[in-house]
Order: structure tokens, then C-alpha cells, then sequence
């Protein structure tokens, strides 16, 4: 059994108490993780407060920020094996997508390193003569990061890469369901030379978290998970006041026309929906298909799904893996056997895999008879992927916006006008139009409705992190003539 710590005013440390993280491709424990008690999360806000305000992070410049985080963004590609391996063995998550997605968070981290010193108060051409008035962005203060376990690092980067660049000092905590690489990840940050405090990172379970997000010392909560807890979040930030910003979970819609190229359709559906073994937010898990192509595209589709190789995660040659916990598996179960029951129709799997660990196999519900099935409207956090059909390009609007979140969206054609449409007419926060599921630290992203609001990534998020001081500054030498008048 592995042993891990907490990182708390730049020291790692045990937790009083503890817990058993769980290997899913056996289900079986492989590692010990520490659980923040109230008495640690209060230490922790404390060290990022003192940090916040302490000469050697607070009186850097927004350069030396700028090569801290560049020195950060080096530490992690040098140590990307050794966090792709905690990532998979803790998550379940295949080690070729950890291994290139963590390379590519260091690009996060030099994005940001870059961006530090390019934020920008401005000047304004104010109605009064003898005043010059300017605004200055200023950092928010302490933030407090929680984060799920799937992609873990990559949504700690879009918290904490925007949030150091604008001066402020982090509380992560990492989830009990797999928190591993972001105990590994403290460690590589110990190593880029920040002051101590700058970041604690912490796990545990609700406790520790709802005594992390309704602390009085902190500023903004950054959270990604379901919206559940994300209303209990909100509920909590009426305690400190904190502002929020919040990534929830998707009911995406893929919608396909029938002049679309249809391979590139079906690789990217495949992608989008069974890639991450469908443990995604931006998961693509309604395909909303016109009607003159939808046998001919499920057929190709059941072909690549039935060919996908399913096996142990720590294997380069796995294209899907098992589920993070059994709670999922079982709610895979069970959403599909009630949208069997209102209609539906499993095209392939729809059946637990039966061995060692958390397998549930690629799956396709046709849902063209059951619109109000169960698998239409739940997120399921798994690879089950459930299809409708279209007649007309309003049709397939109605269907697009037929649901309480508003993530992201594909949209496959090859008319223009049509694409510009449709982007225009689907409420997302994001539209990929003949792709799926690309992203890039330069492009923000997050949902509308159910979906949370603000947004992470690109210089919006930076911004995010920070508040507007305005300064007047009177230039005249002369008296104030009525001290009871506002000038």
C-alpha cells in the first residue's frame, strides 16, 4: 500500500485520519490517502492567506509570476510519466490519454506564465477636467480549487494556472475518488521555488469540503463536478460571500446531417462519447442523427464500437478502460434498463463486463421511439451513447436544445450557411463544428444552465481571478471649493 500526504503551508503532512483509495481495474485498495479534518482545512486557508499577503509572493512582479509558473510548466512535462502512471492506476483512466493529456498541461501552465504580466488595468476619459481616473485589476484573494477525479490535472491547470497569474494563493482540494496525481502534483509544484502557502492541496470527502467553501478567509470558490453538489457549493458561498465559478456536467448533443463526411462523423462520435470511457463532461452521449442517413451511419458506428479494445488501463494497447467507482457501473445499469423499459433499443453492450474491476462496454441506445426515455435527459458518466433522429434542420435544433445543461456541441455538414445556423441557434458554451472534443489553453470553455457559468481557459479565466479598483486621481491645485458637494 501506498502512502500519500497533504501539502499544506508548503510542508506534506499526515491527516489525522485516512482512507483507502481504490485500483479500478481491480477494485481492490492499492494506496492510503489523507482526509483533511476541519482543523487541516483551516490550516490550509490560513497558509494561503498569510501567503497572499506575505512581501515575497505579494510583492512579486507579474513577471517573476510569469517564470515561476513557466518553471512549473517545465517540472511537469519532465515528470509526465510518473503522473499519467498515478493517474491511471488511481482512476482507471487508459494510460495513453493520461500520458498525452498531461504532456499537454504544461502547455496550460506556459499559457498562463505567459499571460501573467498581459493583464491589464485601462484608463478612463472621464466627464470631469481637473480628474484622471484609472481601473487596476487586482487579485481576488484566496481561491479555493475543487476538482473531480477525471482529468483531473487538466481541470487543476485551468483554476490554478489563471489563478497564480493574477497574484492570488490557492486551497485545492483534489477528490476522494482518486486524488493521487494531485498529491504527486504538490510535490513537483514544491520543487518550481514559490513561497510556501502560494498552493495547499488537500482530499477528503463533504466535510472538507463544505468547510473549504464556506471559510470567511476565502474569495472565490472554482468548482468542476456535478450540479448537485455545485447547489451545495452556492448554498455555502452565501457564508463567506465568494464569488464562483462553476463547470458542471453535459447531456451533449453530436448532430449529424446527411451531407456530412460520414467517417469523420463516426471517428469523432466515437471519440466524443467512449473516449475517457465516456467519463467526460463534454461527452457527446446524444447523437442526434438525420433520418435518410441513421442506418447506414449506426451500422459503421456498431462496427468501430465493437472494435474497440477493452482491457486494463495501465495497457497502451486499451482504447477503453474500466469505470472510476462501481457507483457509476451500477448507475449505467440502471438508466439503461429503465430507457429499455420506456422504449429504447440497445444497439450493442448495455451489460456490466463480467471480470476483476469497474468494465462497463462501449454502448449505443436507439432512442428513435423513445424520446423521453431516461438516457436522453441523465448524464450517465459512462460510455453509453443513446441516438435520436431528424427530419428537418429545425427539428434538430429543438432536439440540440431539449435539455437543462448547455455544455458543448457538435455539429457535422458540409453547408456553411447551415453550420453558421446552427451555431448561432444551440444554446452551449461551446460548438465544435466538423471536430470534437479539441481543446486549447487560448479557448475558454464552460456551459450555460445546468451547466454552471464562467468560464475556464483563455484570458477570460484570468480575469476571472481578479477585482476592478478604480483610482481617482485630482490633477487641479486648487481648494475644493463646497466640501458638501460630490465632485
Amino acid at each position: 500500500m501506498q502512502q500519500f500526504q497533504q501539502y499544506i503551508d508548503g510542508t506534506f503532512c499526515d491527516a489525522s485520519a485516512q482512507f483507502d483509495s481504490l485500483d479500478p481495474a481491480t477494485g481492490q485498495p492499492w494506496a492510503k490517502m489523507p482526509s483533511a479534518t476541519p482543523a487541516d482545512v483551516n490550516r490550509a486557508v490560513d497558509a494561503a492567506e498569510q501567503a497572499f499577503l506575505a512581501p515575497d509572493w505579494a510583492g512579486l512582479t507579474a513577471t517573476a509570476r510569469g517564470k515561476l509558473l513557466l518553471r512549473l510548466a517545465d517540472l511537469i512535462a519532465e515528470h509526465a510519466p510518473k503522473l499519467a502512471e498515478l493517474e491511471t492506476r488511481d482512476t482507471g483512466k487508459i494510460i495513453r490519454e493520461t500520458s498525452a493529456q498531461i504532456a499537454y498541461v504544461a502547455e496550460y501552465y506556459r499559457y498562463y506564465a505567459g499571460l501573467a504580466d498581459k493583464i491589464e488595468g485601462s484608463h478612463l476619459p472621464i466627464d470631469k477636467p481637473d480628474m484622471d481616473v484609472w481601473l487596476r485589476r487586482e487579485p481576488v484573494g484566496v481561491v479555493a480549487a475543487v476538482v473531480p477525479w477525471n482529468s483531473q490535472l487538466f481541470l487543476s491547470a485551468v483554476k490554478i494556472g489563471p489563478a497564480l497569474a493574477a497574484g492570488c494563493t490557492v486551497v485545492l482540494k483534489a477528490s476522494e475518488e482518486g486524488p493521487a496525481p494531485m498529491l504527486e502534483f504538490a510535490r513537483i509544484f514544491d520543487k518550481a521555488g514559490f513561497p510556501k502557502g502560494v498552493l495547499n492541496v488537500i482530499t477528503g470527502g463533504p466535510e472538507t469540503g463544505a468547510t473549504l467553501t464556506t471559510h470567511p478567509k476565502v474569495a472565490h470558490v472554482a468548482f468542476t463536478g456535478g450540479p448537485e453538489t455545485a447547489r451545495h457549493i452556492v448554498r455555502n458561498s452565501a457564508e463567506n460571500l465568494a464569488s464562483t465559478s462553476l463547470e458542471l456536467g453535459g447531456k451533449s448533443p453530436f448532430i449529424v446531417f446527411e451531407d456530412a463526411d460520414i467517417e469523420s462523423a463516426v471517428n469523432a462520435q466515437i471519440s466524443g462519447v467512449f473516449a475517457a470511457t465516456g467519463q467526460s463532461c463534454v461527452s457527446g452521449s446524444r447523437l442526434v442523427v438525420q433520418s435518410s442517413i441513421k442506418d447506414a451511419f449506426l451500422a459503421r458506428l456498431k462496427e468501430k464500437a465493437e472494435a474497440i479494445v477493452i482491457g486494463a488501463p495501465d495497457d497502451m494497447a486499451t482504447e477503453v478502460g474500466p469505470l472510476c467507482t462501481e457507483r457509476q457501473r451500477q448507475t449505467a445499469v440502471d438508466l439503461i434498463a429503465r430507457s429499455v423499459a420506456q422504449g429504447a433499443e440497445v444497439i450493442t453492450g448495455g451489460t456490466p463486463i463480467e471480470r476483476d474491476g469497474f468494465y462497463f462496454p462501449p454502448t449505443i441506445l436507439d432512442c428513435s421511439n423513445a424520446h423521453d426515455a431516461d438516457s436522453l435527459s441523465h448524464e450517465f458518466f459512462g460510455p453509453v451513447l443513446s441516438v435520436v433522429t431528424f427530419d428537418t434542420e429545425d427539428e434538430a435544433i429543438a432536439i440540440a436544445n431539449d435539455t437543462k445543461f448547455g455544455l458543448a456541441s457538435g455539429v457535422f455538414t458540409q453547408n456553411l450557411t447551415r453550420a453558421h445556423r446552427m451555431i448561432r441557434a444551440i444554446r452551449a458554451g461551446i460548438v465544435w463544428v466538423n471536430t470534437y472534443r479539441a481543446v486549447s489553453p487560448i479557448a475558454p470553455f464552460g456551459g450555460h444552465g445546468l451547466s454552471g457559468h464562467g468560464r475556464e481557459g483563455g484570458l477570460q479565466a484570468a480575469l476571472d481571478y481578479t477585482k476592478v479598483k478604480a483610482v481617482w486621481l485630482r490633477t487641479s491645485d486648487e481648494p475644493i471649493p463646497d466640501p458638501f458637494i460630490m465632485r
